[in-house]
């Protein structure tokens, strides 16, 4: 399973299934939600390197009532693995916690080997002993696939840790690193007006109804 298969799955299956829920993606992620075109209820964790799941966290307890797929790194989870702790205490209603374990860091890029591969850190095994609801591990991109609408409209805590192939390296001692735009580093905050408002007028409706 790539990343682009894995991302095309959940993009699809929350657009199909659950229109309402909120996007948190991060690292390699969030450019593949961006090549699928899928910015709807999304915000981007960046700068804010590791802290998808706790920013998903906070979006979930202020709103129980609708699904938060926290799309995260494994390098990057690493960066702040407590935040397992953090979740798992909170008890959100509804929050999907998504690892893209692939074993490098710098995905695409110069695809570093991360922390953790030699002994295997095994993800879903560290939710669930943190406290996590439910737990699976998925290798196939077919069963992705085909349990991704149950995961997306029952409500519960569950990490989903997804063992992905690492993208081709792209930059070598003959590739340089492309220019990053300054843009990069400001998503999160464009997207906070922009999700605000999605939410707020969820409330409104809700309200109306």
């Amino acid at each position: 399973m790539n990343l682009m298969e894995a991302c095309g799955a959940i993009s699809a299956t929350r657009n199909s299934h659950a229109p309402r829920s909120v996007l948190v993606s991060t690292m390699s992620a969030m450019f593949a939600f961006d090549e699928l075109g899928d910015r709807h209820r999304r915000i981007d964790s960046v700068p804010l390197m590791g802290g998808a799941v706790c920013l998903a966290l906070g979006i979930s307890l202020a709103r129980p009532d609708i699904p938060v797929i926290a799309v995260d790194g494994d390098a990057s989870l690493l960066m702040e693995l407590g935040g397992l702790v953090s979740v798992a205490s909170a008890r959100p209603a509804w929050l999907i916690h998504v690892v893209i374990n692939n074993a490098v860091q710098f995905n695409g890029a110069v695809n570093m080997t991360r922390p953790g591969c030699s002994p295997r850190c095994e993800f879903a095994a560290v939710a669930s002993a943190a406290g996590y609801t439910r737990s699976f591990t998925f290798t196939s991109f077919s069963a992705l696939q085909a349990a991704l609408p149950r995961l997306l409209t029952e409500p519960q805590l569950v990490m989903v840790e997804l063992q992905i192939e690492p993208d081709a390296q792209s930059i070598g001692a003959d590739r340089t690193q492309p220019y990053v735009p300054d843009d990069q580093f400001d998503r999160m905050r464009n997207a906070i007006p922009v999700l605000r408002a999605a939410l707020s007028n969820d409330h409104h409706q809700s309200e109306r109804g």
